[in-house]
């Protein structure tokens, strides 16, 4: 017998086919008319967000952010170029989506940590994220083991500290290939 998390997630492996695609166009109409960080009542992805380290306690917030796709949009130079070297088209930034999205909730809300955060849906021009925030200074945060920790980690979104993050530093390899991305690329380089 599967939970009802189970049934969630096995729901959101293919968000476009059954009755999750079906609410998806609904939301996306819906949160295109709103401002690009707002707070929710509620995870939309209950299952992803306990994974992540969400409870419904107070201290803890979820924030849906929107961010524009593609890569960097850079104005176009108009003399003293060849046109190889405008450096106008394939300018990707360092960062991921999601990682810009945390840091879009994180100065929204200047006295929260983020923990974590989860793809929640997309069309041609947008990608939207939930993020899940955490209070420092919380009394049950404080107290809770599992996220004190996190509290104490001051800006730890703008450090590349969370899990994507992490991830577009290159932490997720180790060993071999790997000897360049520890402790960060930069202190690598300058050795």
């Amino acid at each position: 017998m599967k939970s009802a998390y189970a049934y969630i997630r096995e729901a959101w492996k293919n968000p476009w086919d059954g009755y999750v695609g079906e609410l998806m166009w609904v939301r996306l109409q819906k949160w295109r008319r709103e401002p690009a960080v707002v707070r929710i009542d509620r995870p939309t992805r209950l299952d992803r967000a306990r994974a992540l380290g969400y409870r419904a306690k107070k201290g803890i917030i979820v924030v849906r952010v929107r961010v524009r796709r593609g890569g960097r949009r850079a104005g176009r130079p108009n003399k003293g170029r060849k046109t190889k070297s405008l450096m106008v088209s394939r300018l990707t930034p360092k960062k991921s989506l999601q990682w810009i999205a945390e840091e879009r909730a994180a100065r929204k809300y200047p006295n929260m940590e983020v923990l974590n955060s989860y793809w929640v849906g997309e069309d041609g021009r947008h990608k939207w994220f939930e993020v899940i925030l955490i209070d420092r200074a919380h009394p049950s945060i404080l107290n809770d083991k599992n996220l004190s920790g996190v509290a104490r980690q001051r800006g730890r979104v703008f450090r590349g500290l969370t899990s994507t993050g992490r991830k577009s530093r290159g932490l997720r390899r180790k060993g071999k290939g790997a000897e360049k991305v520890r402790p960060s690329r930069r202190s690598s380089f300058r050795k």
